[in-house]
């Protein structure tokens, strides 16, 4: 019978003396220990794990972003295509994670709101990390994590380097479809502003995708990142909305007007653009 079953019959291992168990594989006694709740609060727990999950995601997007990256920095596009794919996976499980937070009532909110003290999201580094990554370069935002000289540091670095649209431009350059040189020699450290010379270079593309498969592919990765990357803004916002209304926000912030005013970033304008013209 099923509740006679031992798995150590069949070979499995069920000591671990001196050997590697699975919760010391993954340091489950610190993720498990790191919840530290404020307040005497149900859902407070719930509004910690949300978050700290949520970094942790954050924390793989950032992996597999970088790597992408310098794939296509490196014109090696076949595993930049898996690593971008994976990373719009990743923001479908961070929106999915809102489902679970909109089970919060504004009334379970409001009992341990003032714990959280000054604390709020837009001061993640990893958040701020991943939009400085992907091409969203405001320096003023570097303001919040003054008080950490090596998360300021690493976000300072992070501008200085081409991002991953502005490889994926750069790319295009050097797969001879022309890219104006404004773009290519433009400041790193600021956003892209959208250019009628990429809108033009892509159009190619999308015209003819035979011919410029792997550029195609690349363009279409980078679409389905910023779709689900514009899923998870707006769910933020109808999250936060449910829950505080027109609240300011624990960090200072106009709160649901912040929110929605995110809602207008474009991480790769011109993608977006040419599709009215094509």
């Amino acid at each position: 019978m099923t509740r006679d079953y031992d798995p150590a019959r069949e070979g499995a291992t069920m000591s671990f003396d001196g050997r590697m168990s699975y919760g010391d594989y993954l340091h489950l006694e610190k993720v498990l220990s790191a919840q530290h709740t404020r307040t005497e609060a149900h859902d407070e727990l719930l509004f910690i794990i949300q978050h700290q999950t949520s970094e942790l995601w954050m924390k793989l997007a950032l992996h597999e972003v970088a790597a992408a990256r310098n794939a296509i920095r490196q014109d090696d596009l076949q595993p930049a295509f898996k690593m971008l794919s994976r990373v719009a996976r990743i923001f479908e499980q961070l929106n999915n994670a809102w489902d679970v937070l909109r089970t919060m009532t504004p009334s379970e909110y409001s009992r341990f709101r003032d714990g959280l003290g000054q604390s709020s999201g837009f001061q993640s580094y990893q958040y701020r990390l991943i939009e400085y990554t992907i091409g969203n370069r405001n320096a003023a935002m570097l303001k919040p994590h003054e008080h950490r000289a090596d998360i300021h540091a690493m976000l300072k670095a992070e501008l200085a380097r081409p991002s991953l649209y502005d490889e994926a431009i750069r790319l295009l350059d050097r797969r001879g479809i022309k890219v104006p040189e404004r773009v290519l020699q433009r400041d790193v450290s600021q956003t892209h502003s959208p250019d009628d010379g990429v809108i033009k270079a892509w159009k190619i593309i999308y015209q003819s995708p035979e011919t410029h498969w792997e550029l195609y592919e690349l363009a279409e990765k980078l679409v389905d990142f910023e779709d689900y990357f514009r899923r998870w803004r707006f769910n933020h916002v109808t999250t936060v909305e449910r829950i505080i209304g027109f609240k300011r926000g624990t960090g200072g912030t106009t709160g649901i007007a912040y929110l929605k005013r995110m809602l207008s970033v474009e991480l790769f304008p011109e993608l977006w653009y040419l599709r009215t013209e094509l």
